[in-house]
């Protein structure tokens, strides 16, 4: 069964994934979290943490790559139609902005995880700025799958948990299809049961 999370009574790490759908969780992701080196750095506790699809970085730097040469275009036809030049100023800022985003996705993208645990999902972020939220699966009140075009291109989609509290929403970026369809599948079955036992 999906939502089985196995003994009510445990109260440590444990992971659906472990059972029947941890290939399914780890296809085609990366294989472990980045994190930052400091040792004040937030912990990663125990337990399976999953990470995102690696197409995720693809499609990343292709829309980011998209916007680079959109705004290169867009300031080159406005110079030669207008003969100024100030519209570099903006246009500069912006494809500088665009080039970190470039340089930082890759390394970004593995710093994102997130662990199904007996109570709730825990999601963290970030290497720089660190986010962690556990969001208890009694409190879940819609789990949500989007796709773009391009992200469908690629068999990624995004999964949204949202819950009474706009702070504990949860937006999981760049799992495969397969891994946010099994994941909306457990959660939905896990937060019927939590809410039932409350």
């Amino acid at each position: 069964m999906a939502g089985d999370l196995g003994p009510s009574e445990g109260t440590g790490p444990v992971d659906p994934g472990a059972r029947e759908g941890s290939a399914v969780l780890s296809d085609r992701t990366y294989d472990r979290i980045l994190e930052p080196r400091s040792d004040r750095r937030l912990p990663l506790g125990d337990g399976t943490w999953h990470q995102l699809a690696r197409a995720y970085v693809r499609v990343q730097l292709i829309t980011q790559g998209a916007v680079f040469v959109l705004v290169i275009v867009a300031a080159v036809a406005a110079q030669v139609i207008t003969g100024v030049r100030w519209q570099w100023i903006p246009a500069g800022v912006i494809l500088l902005i665009t080039l970190i985003g470039l340089i930082i996705t890759p390394r970004q993208a593995r710093s994102f995880g997130y662990q199904l645990r007996h109570d709730d999902l825990v999601f963290r972020r970030g290497i720089l700025w660190q986010r962690v939220v556990a969001v208890p699966y009694g409190r879940m009140q819609l789990v949500d799958i989007t796709h773009g075009p391009l992200d469908r291109g690629f068999g990624i989609a995004q999964l949204k948990l949202v819950t009474a509290a706009a702070s504990t929403g949860v937006t999981i970026p760049g799992l495969t299809q397969e891994a946010a369809e099994h994941l909306r599948d457990t959660l939905v079955a896990v937060a019927e049961t939590r809410r039932t036992g409350l």
